[in-house]
Formats: C-alpha cells, structure tokens, sequence
C-alpha cells in the first residue's frame, strides 16, 4: 500500500470523523442521550463526566466505514486490484467479514448505551446478555469464515514456527476475541484514553498488514486510525462528546478482526498489551477480592482509575498508557520479521 494511499484514507477519515462532531454532538445533546456514571466509578467522574453525550462512537464508525470504502476505490482506480478477482479473495472477505464483526459488536453496545439513556441508569444490558450476543457473533465470524473456504487452524509464532490447532483455534480465538474486546471497553475510562491507544494499536497494524501484503486490512486499519483520530479532536480531555459502547466494542472487534484477519494471532496479542493489562487487573482485582473476603489488591480497576486515585491527570495517564502502547506496537513489528 503506497504512501499516497495511506494519506487519502487517513485525511478522508479524519476530516469526516472530525466534521461528524459538529453534527452528531448537538444532536445528542437534544436527544439527551448523556453519559450516566457508574458508581463503582471515580466519584469526580459524576461532578466532571455526568451528562456529557455518549454514544459519539457513532462519528468514527461512519468516518472509517467511509474511508474504508474510499480506499478500496483508489486502489481499484491506480489498478492495485483487480476487480474482476477482487471479491474473490481471501484478504478481500477477512477485511469485510472483521469490518461486519465490528459493526454488529458496535450494535450491540449501540443497545447498552441506548438502554442506559432513555432509563437513565448507569447498567446498560446485562453481563450475561452482552456475552451470549458477543458469542453469537464470534461464531457468525467464523462460520462465515469457513463457508468462504477459509479454513485455516495454524497459528503462527513468530521465530518458534507453526502450531495447527485443529477445532481448537475456533475455541482459542473466540475465547481470545471475547477478553479483547470487552477489554478494550474497559480501557474507555477516562477522556481520550480508548482512542489514542487504539489509534496507536491501528496504526502498527497498518504498517504490519502492509509489509504481509494484505492490502485490504491495511487500508482498514488506515481508516480507523484515521476516525480514532478525528474523534480525539472532540474526545480529549476535556472531552465534548464519549464513544460509549457503541464506539468501544466497534474498536474492539477491529482490534481482532486486523489481527486474526492477518494472521497474526500472537502478535496481536503483543500489540494489545495494554487492553490485556487492564482487563487482567480486574479479574485479579474481582479474584483477590474474593479469595481475602473484601480486600483490594489496587485502588481501583481497571488499572487507570489507580493513577487517577493517586493524583494523576487525565492527560498524564493518557500519556503513559500511549507511550507503552506505542512500545507494544513496535515490539509487535518487528516480531512481524520473524512471520
């Protein structure tokens, strides 16, 4: 994928995300769709946080759906696809069936949000029923993997080899898909945070599916590092507008659709560093508590909230979370030599 490419499709998400916010926050604002806080939650997070429209995932959805079919276009135009076999092949059907995951995910925290708003409660679906829907799409994924004739169970480790998995991967992956994209809805804590993370995690992948040759996730993930992009404008601290769910899961079905689309199981784990830490300091959080009756091993979970307990600014802990997300993208590039 050429450089050119990269910009139009970065620049058309961008500038779409970013104008999306003069529409779509004055619009939530009249329909009174704003954020009720948890009250397991920081309790500033009330006086600062309460009230401002959420379900702003919205703007990025419609700016990388947008650039996503924008650079599909200019491929097709500078004759770097062919069209005639272009919807025949396997990197054509993993971009589009990772792009339909993500979206139904963000369906389903389209409904979260939506519940949370018109109650005016700060739950949303219950856990139960937010894992039997993310079931149900996992395996929709695929299933409609396989039908395409995709039927590959390798994971590859990069300079170990291969191991086949057999039925195993579609249990390893799924259970791997459902922990990343709920813990990427936890990392959507605090203003700015989901999205500079993600946008970093995108922007590795970019550079990864490039050099693999898989031009179609390539151009998927220039377009949503371009919407995380165009949203921060709005989203950071102080943030005029939240992703909600709906933004959150959308990006965590990303998260797994670059890396299982492109094979890189394993890397992505790599690159996912910080979603998998801060997802993993709840269960240990939960564990702990459990196994000592009532004590707490951190300030709070996920992990963010600990900084912010101890003093830090929404801007400090953004910084960090990005600097070491920045570190596990690099990591995960040059693990990518070793494919």
């Amino acid at each position: 994928m050429d450089l050119t490419t990269n910009m139009a499709v970065a620049t058309i998400a961008i500038v779409v995300t970013a104008l999306l916010g003069f529409i779509v926050i004055p619009a939530l604002r009249r329909l009174k769709y704003g954020q009720t806080i948890l009250e397991i939650g920081p309790v500033w997070h009330k006086d600062t946080k309460q009230g401002i429209p959420t379900m702003g995932g919205i703007m990025f959805i419609i700016g990388s759906l947008a650039a996503f079919g924008a650079g599909l276009a200019i491929l097709w135009g500078k004759g770097l696809i062919n069209l005639d076999e272009f919807i025949g092949r396997a990197n054509f059907f993993r971009s589009i069936s990772g792009m339909l995951m993500a979206l139904c995910f963000a369906f389903v925290g389209f409904l979260d949000d939506y519940i949370k708003v018109r109650k005016k409660r700060n739950e949303g679906l219950t856990a139960n029923q937010k894992i039997i829907f993310q079931i149900m799409i996992i395996a929709a994924y695929f299933t409609a993997r396989v039908m395409s004739g995709d039927t590959s169970t390798v994971i590859t480790f990069p300079f170990l080899g291969q191991l086949d998995l057999w039925y195993f991967y579609y249990l390893t992956m799924g259970l791997a898909i459902l922990y990343l994209v709920n813990a990427v809805n936890l990392t959507d804590g605090i203003d700015g945070l989901c999205g500079s993370v993600t946008l970093i995690y995108t922007t590795a992948f970019m550079v990864i599916c490039s050099v693999l040759q898989f031009t179609e996730l390539s151009v998927l993930a220039v377009a949503v590092a371009g919407g995380c992009l165009g949203f921060l404008i709005w989203n950071f601290h102080p943030a005029k507008v939240i992703m909600g769910d709906t933004g959150s899961m959308f990006l965590g079905g990303i998260v797994c659709a670059l890396g299982i689309g492109s094979g890189c199981e394993v890397i992505m784990l790599v690159a996912a560093a910080v979603y998998i830490w801060e997802a993993l300091t709840v269960l240990i959080q939960v564990m702990y508590f459990k196994l000592t009756g009532g004590k707490r091993l951190f300030k709070m979970t996920p992990i963010h909230h600990s900084f912010e307990i101890s003093g830090w600014k929404e801007v400090r802990i953004v910084l960090l979370f990005s600097i070491l997300a920045a570190i596990a993208g690099v990591c995960a590039i040059l693990l990518t030599s070793g494919l």
